[in-house]
């Protein structure tokens, strides 16, 4: 639907860990502006694998991913959307905080070297959203969704996960930064929710900024 709303950046991508919300919000916002929607590959042959710690499956989990988005990447940038808001669910620095946690030393040094190679290529989101969870509402919304095989992630693992990003995000200073309290946020069934979110990246952000919704469950 056109609203004749826009919001002051080209290019905004969604990053957090797994259970923060990041595709809904991509579809919610590819929607209401009419946008080019960048989701990850969430098919990746070796994720069921990865999940059951099988030998070897975390190295191939990463690599799949990695020259994934980069294709995706390219592929979009290429076709010169310049007129429309892209949208995507991750950020492709999202690739080393996951080899960072899953890979052995050996892996991550050969991991390291093509990121290094491939990372120079890739542009860098006018805006990064940020989206915070907790523990607990990050596995309640893994276990009502409909992907089998993250039934098995541990809330050792998923802790583990959310730390990661925490410290990423800390230092991170490549873009504008919304980091987004998304545990009392619920943009499905509160569209007031949504809106006051649309309300804040329509105003400019710079450098690192903070929103955390008023809404309770």
């Amino acid at each position: 639907m056109k609203t004749g709303q826009s919001l002051p950046v080209h290019y905004l991508a969604d990053d957090g860990p797994i259970g923060a919300g990041k595709t809904t919000l991509v579809e919610m916002l590819a929607r209401r502006f009419e946008g080019v929607k960048i989701l990850e590959d969430v098919n990746n042959p070796f994720l069921p694998d990865f999940y059951r710690d099988r030998p070897g499956a975390a190295f191939q989990t990463e690599l799949y991913f990695l020259l994934s988005r980069f294709k995706q990447q390219q592929d979009i940038f290429q076709r010169e959307l310049f007129d429309r808001l892209l949208v995507a669910d991750y950020t492709f620095p999202k690739n080393r905080i996951f080899a960072y946690l899953n890979l052995s030393d050996d892996e991550l040094m050969l991991f390291d070297k093509l990121y290094t190679l491939l990372e120079p290529q890739i542009a860098v989101p006018d805006l990064v959203l940020y989206l915070v969870a907790d523990l607990p509402t990050c596995m309640r919304r893994i276990n009502t969704r409909e992907r089998s095989f993250e039934k098995s992630i541990s809330e050792e693992y998923m802790s583990e996960l959310i730390d990661a990003y925490h410290h990423y995000y800390h230092y991170y200073n490549r873009s504008p930064l919304l980091v987004v309290d998304t545990r009392n946020l619920n943009i499905v069934e509160r569209p007031e929710d949504f809106e006051e979110l649309v309300k804040q990246l329509s105003k400019p952000i710079k450098g690192k900024e903070y929103y955390v919704p008023l809404g309770s469950r």
